[in-house]
């Protein structure tokens, strides 16, 4: 990966695991905030210059009070933002279980949750794009995130295909290889 392609960039999300289980965060229900009231994943918009690890590290811990390290991140891919084209990055990456008991909450959003991965894929109010990029994520290792899942990772009636969302513009650029999960 080259590094002009982490420099240019307007924001970040992060899917995190504690174990298998995902943290997800009720965005606040306030009028004309995007997203209001669904559910959502840490990170958000990039400080001044900050690096790309240290604007998602930076969001999770202002969020949720917990240190994300580098070999935390299990993969990263870039994305265009849909309704702009600015690049963003999508993270996912895993801690330990027990760092849920280490979570403080910060002052976005109405609650935490730990969410199963396969809740949140089909979940109504779910931020569709980053239901999209998990789906990817898992797409791409080759795995189903739980035994009940397949059924979300297909095309329900009134769903737009993958290829349908790539021609939108929510098409991925960049990808890195995995790493293997922290269990």
């Amino acid at each position: 990966m080259n590094t002009e392609d982490e420099t240019g960039f307007t924001g970040a999300k992060m899917a995190l695991f504690l174990g298998q289980r995902l943290v997800v965060i009720l965005r606040d229900d306030l009028p004309g905030l995007p997203f209001a009231g669904q559910w959502d994943l840490p990170g958000g918009g990039r400080e001044g210059q900050e690096t790309l690890f240290n604007c998602v590290q930076r969001e999770c811990h202002e969020e949720l009070g917990l240190t994300v390290l580098p070999e935390n991140v299990l993969w990263k891919r870039r994305f265009l933002q849909e309704n702009t084209g600015d690049p963003v990055w999508f993270f996912v990456a895993r801690l330990r279980s027990d760092a849920s008991e280490r979570i403080v909450f910060g002052d976005e959003g109405q609650e935490w949750r730990m969410m199963e991965v396969a809740e949140f894929l089909r979940h109504p109010k779910g931020i569709t794009a980053f239901q999209d990029r998990l789906r990817l994520y898992f797409e791409q290792m080759g795995e189903l995130p739980a035994k009940k899942s397949p059924r979300c990772l297909k095309r329900g009636k009134g769903d737009e295909h993958q290829e349908d969302r790539v021609r939108r513009g929510v098409s991925p650029v960049k990808s890195v290889a995995p790493t293997r999960p922290i269990t």
